[in-house]
Protein backbone atom coordinates (compact mmCIF):
# COMPACT_ATOMS: atom_id res chain seq x y z
CA UNK A 1 0.00 0.00 0.00
CA UNK A 2 0.77 2.96 -1.02
CA UNK A 3 0.53 7.04 0.82
CA UNK A 4 1.15 9.95 -1.61
CA UNK A 5 0.38 13.63 -0.54
CA UNK A 6 2.49 16.89 -0.33
CA UNK A 7 5.42 17.87 1.49
CA UNK A 8 5.27 20.40 4.16
CA UNK A 9 8.75 21.17 5.63
CA UNK A 10 9.84 21.91 9.17
CA UNK A 11 13.77 21.51 10.96
CA UNK A 12 15.50 19.54 13.76
CA UNK A 13 13.71 19.07 17.04
CA UNK A 14 10.25 19.73 16.85
CA UNK A 15 8.96 19.29 20.19
CA UNK A 16 5.05 18.09 21.14
CA UNK A 17 4.66 21.69 22.11
CA UNK A 18 5.00 22.55 18.99
CA UNK A 19 3.37 19.66 17.26
CA UNK A 20 0.63 20.50 19.73
CA UNK A 21 0.48 23.24 22.24
CA UNK A 22 0.39 22.92 26.17
CA UNK A 23 -2.74 25.52 25.97
CA UNK A 24 -4.97 22.66 24.34
CA UNK A 25 -4.10 19.94 26.24
CA UNK A 26 -7.33 20.40 28.29
CA UNK A 27 -9.10 18.61 25.63
CA UNK A 28 -8.92 15.14 24.28
CA UNK A 29 -11.02 15.83 21.13
CA UNK A 30 -9.52 14.48 17.99
CA UNK A 31 -10.85 16.91 15.57
CA UNK A 32 -10.51 20.09 17.96
CA UNK A 33 -6.56 19.04 18.77
CA UNK A 34 -6.39 18.94 14.86
CA UNK A 35 -7.62 22.57 14.31
CA UNK A 36 -4.32 23.24 16.28
CA UNK A 37 -1.87 20.84 14.97
CA UNK A 38 1.67 22.37 14.59
CA UNK A 39 0.54 25.83 15.36
CA UNK A 40 3.26 27.09 17.31
CA UNK A 41 5.92 26.21 14.63
CA UNK A 42 3.67 27.66 11.44
CA UNK A 43 0.48 29.20 12.41
CA UNK A 44 -1.12 28.64 8.92
CA UNK A 45 -0.17 25.11 8.78
CA UNK A 46 -3.74 23.40 8.93
CA UNK A 47 -5.19 26.11 6.84
CA UNK A 48 -2.25 24.65 4.39
CA UNK A 49 -2.31 21.51 4.14
CA UNK A 50 -5.02 19.14 2.95
CA UNK A 51 -5.43 15.65 4.18
CA UNK A 52 -3.14 12.67 2.87
CA UNK A 53 0.36 15.44 2.91
CA UNK A 54 3.19 14.45 4.90
CA UNK A 55 5.63 16.49 7.51
CA UNK A 56 8.68 16.09 6.42
CA UNK A 57 11.48 17.13 9.49
CA UNK A 58 14.89 16.82 10.25
CA UNK A 59 16.50 15.10 13.41
CA UNK A 60 14.70 14.23 16.72
CA UNK A 61 11.18 15.22 15.66
CA UNK A 62 8.38 15.13 18.93
CA UNK A 63 11.14 15.33 21.11
CA UNK A 64 9.70 16.98 24.54
CA UNK A 65 7.07 15.68 26.17
CA UNK A 66 5.60 12.26 26.05
CA UNK A 67 1.60 13.60 25.38
CA UNK A 68 -0.36 11.41 22.84
CA UNK A 69 -1.55 14.38 21.71
CA UNK A 70 0.76 15.43 19.30
CA UNK A 71 0.41 12.10 16.96
CA UNK A 72 -3.78 12.25 17.21
CA UNK A 73 -4.03 15.87 16.50
CA UNK A 74 -1.27 15.60 13.26
CA UNK A 75 -3.46 11.91 12.81
CA UNK A 76 -6.78 13.70 12.84
CA UNK A 77 -5.75 17.01 10.69
CA UNK A 78 -5.14 14.21 8.03
CA UNK A 79 -1.54 14.16 7.41
CA UNK A 80 -0.50 10.87 5.83
CA UNK A 81 2.49 9.93 7.72
CA UNK A 82 5.76 11.96 9.06
CA UNK A 83 9.14 11.72 7.44
CA UNK A 84 12.28 12.71 9.59
CA UNK A 85 15.91 12.28 9.83
CA UNK A 86 15.20 10.53 13.21
CA UNK A 87 12.26 10.46 15.74
CA UNK A 88 11.91 10.78 19.76
CA UNK A 89 11.68 7.57 21.13
CA UNK A 90 9.01 8.03 22.71
CA UNK A 91 7.10 9.61 19.52
CA UNK A 92 8.31 7.29 17.35
CA UNK A 93 5.78 4.45 19.64
CA UNK A 94 3.03 7.17 20.28
CA UNK A 95 3.11 7.52 16.46
CA UNK A 96 1.81 3.99 15.99
CA UNK A 97 -0.19 3.93 19.17
CA UNK A 98 -1.76 6.62 17.95
CA UNK A 99 -2.65 5.13 14.31
CA UNK A 100 -0.12 7.66 12.48
CA UNK A 101 2.87 5.93 10.19
CA UNK A 102 6.24 7.77 10.19
CA UNK A 103 9.23 6.96 8.18
CA UNK A 104 13.27 7.80 9.61
CA UNK A 105 14.89 8.25 5.91
CA UNK A 106 17.65 11.19 6.77
CA UNK A 107 18.41 11.18 3.32
CA UNK A 108 14.46 11.91 2.33
CA UNK A 109 14.72 14.45 5.18
CA UNK A 110 17.15 16.46 3.71
CA UNK A 111 16.17 16.09 0.21
CA UNK A 112 12.60 16.51 -0.11
CA UNK A 113 11.30 20.00 -0.45
CA UNK A 114 8.07 21.89 0.31
CA UNK A 115 5.08 21.24 -1.61
CA UNK A 116 6.95 18.63 -3.45
CA UNK A 117 4.48 15.14 -3.94
CA UNK A 118 5.45 12.15 -2.80
CA UNK A 119 4.79 8.47 -2.23
CA UNK A 120 5.44 5.92 0.66
CA UNK A 121 5.57 2.50 0.25
CA UNK A 122 4.14 0.80 3.64
CA UNK A 123 5.56 -2.52 2.54
CA UNK A 124 8.79 -1.57 1.25
CA UNK A 125 9.50 2.03 3.12
CA UNK A 126 10.41 3.38 0.27
CA UNK A 127 9.73 6.68 -0.58
CA UNK A 128 10.09 8.71 -3.77
CA UNK A 129 9.53 11.79 -5.54
CA UNK A 130 7.70 11.38 -8.52
CA UNK A 131 8.72 15.04 -10.06
CA UNK A 132 12.67 14.39 -9.90
CA UNK A 133 12.82 10.35 -9.57
CA UNK A 134 14.37 10.51 -6.19
CA UNK A 135 13.91 7.34 -4.08
CA UNK A 136 14.93 6.87 -0.37
CA UNK A 137 14.88 4.14 1.70
CA UNK A 138 13.16 4.04 5.31
CA UNK A 139 12.30 0.42 7.55
CA UNK A 140 9.24 -1.06 6.07
CA UNK A 141 6.07 -1.20 8.12
CA UNK A 142 6.04 -4.90 9.32
CA UNK A 143 2.55 -6.59 8.45
CA UNK A 144 1.55 -6.90 12.31
CA UNK A 145 2.28 -2.74 12.88
CA UNK A 146 0.36 -2.40 9.47
CA UNK A 147 -2.06 -3.86 10.64
CA UNK A 148 -2.35 -1.95 13.78
CA UNK A 149 -2.60 1.37 11.91
CA UNK A 150 -5.37 0.01 9.60
CA UNK A 151 -7.48 -0.18 12.73
CA UNK A 152 -6.90 3.01 13.81
CA UNK A 153 -3.95 2.48 16.47
CA UNK A 154 -3.27 0.74 19.58
CA UNK A 155 -7.08 0.40 21.48
CA UNK A 156 -9.04 0.45 18.19
CA UNK A 157 -6.39 -2.57 17.07
CA UNK A 158 -7.34 -4.36 21.02
CA UNK A 159 -10.79 -3.30 21.09
CA UNK A 160 -11.43 -5.24 16.84
CA UNK A 161 -9.66 -8.25 18.23
CA UNK A 162 -11.94 -8.20 21.52
CA UNK A 163 -14.89 -7.79 19.50
CA UNK A 164 -13.86 -10.52 17.16
CA UNK A 165 -13.71 -13.44 20.32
Amino acid sequence: MALKGRVHRFGDDINTDEIIPARYLNTSDPLELAQHAMEDADPDFVKKMRPGDFIVAGKNFGCGSSREHAPLALKAAGLAGVIAASFARIFYRNAFNMGLPIFESPEAAAALQGGEEVSVDLNTGEIVAPATGARFASQPIPPFMQQLLADGGLMAHLKKKLEAR
